[in-house]
């Protein structure tokens, strides 16, 4: 085997492309405080979205 058909078949395996969770997390690793005060309104939004929508649907029992 040549020197030149050894780096051919090596190039040709490549890497694949990270996934979309790893870039998400290297995104989230790299901006730090910004991700979390997201995160934390993102939690807020969505326990006062639940929390609204329980109240809209709780049952009128007679009294």
């Amino acid at each position: 085997m040549t020197e030149n058909s050894f780096s051919k078949t090596s190039s040709a395996k490549k890497t694949p492309p990270p996934s979309f969770v790893k870039l998400a997390m290297k995104n989230m690793v790299r901006k730090g405080s910004q991700s979390l005060f997201h995160f934390g309104l993102t939690a807020i939004g969505f326990i006062g979205f639940i929390l609204v929508i329980a109240a809209l649907g709780r049952p009128n029992l007679p009294q």
